[in-house]
């Protein structure tokens, strides 16, 4: 089963008052990535402009089809689900969501007949209270506490990416890979014992003088986290060794 076109057809990625034409164009670049293409633009400061067809590179058509109106309120037209991203947790605060949780909310509207909009506000203030007053839910990035501030296409480019994992998730694109097993603590022993009867066989080891040896390598196979099969492999190897050092 392929990508959903009709859910991630019906995201429209809001941006408010965006003061440079080059945040546009990656935003819009970072949209096409993840297989978003509605672009609404309230207000923008610069637009059309070529810094953001350079920053675009290649995303042309994201811009091309862009949608430019005069208020939020005539973005959000049409849209069930309307969600606003804000790193400022406010007085009054929203239902809050982080970036999976809100494209897991979306994805739970897909059946629904309207659009779901996600909101940025401008890149040196973000969104005012009447701004939010318009969305359903705040999405909140967590960020390093100590230095919160993303840039506007950093920000875009992590909801679309939610947006599209919740998608392929449930299309069962994404599919866990099973850890191999790992070896038993015998079959860890019985190939020390293997390993450490060789390295005596060629003179590499000296149970009578072990100073620290044995113990550093196991310590270096321990941190490697071996697993069934690789101890398998190494017990061929030290078998064949085992057999050419015998033959005469």
């Amino acid at each position: 089963m392929g990508i959903d076109q009709n859910f991630l057809g019906r995201i429209r990625v809001v941006l408010i008052r965006t003061t440079e034409a080059g945040n546009i164009g990656s935003a819009a670049r970072a949209m096409k990535t993840m297989g978003l293409s509605r672009l609404v633009l309230v207000e923008p400061a610069e637009f059309p402009s070529a810094k953001a067809t350079a920053r675009a590179s290649g995303a042309d058509d994201v811009l091309a089809d862009a949608m430019i109106v005069e208020s939020l309120e005539q973005a959000l037209e049409g849209c069930d689900l309307i969600m606003g991203t804000s790193a400022r947790l406010r007085d009054l605060p929203w239902p809050l969501l982080g970036p999976r949780e809100g494209a897991q909310k979306a994805w739970d509207h897909r059946q629904m007949q309207g659009d779901v909009a996600v909101v940025f506000g401008c890149e040196n203030s973000g969104m005012t209270n009447k701004e939010m007053d318009h969305c359903h839910f705040q999405i909140h990035i967590p960020a390093n506490s100590h230095y919160s501030s993303l840039n506007l296409a950093a920000s875009v480019q992590i909801i679309a990416y939610e947006m599209r994992m919740v998608q392929m998730l449930a299309a069962g694109e994404v599919v866990e890979q099973s850890e191999e097993i790992l070896a038993t603590r015998d079959e860890m022993q019985h190939f020390y014992d293997h390993f450490f009867n060789i390295m005596q066989q060629v003179g590499y080891y000296r149970p009578q003088q072990p100073k620290l040896l044995r113990r550093r390598v196991m310590r270096l196979f321990n941190r490697s986290m071996m697993t069934h099969p690789e101890v398998q492999i190494m017990r061929g190897i030290l078998s064949m060794i085992d057999n050419k050092l015998n033959e005469n």
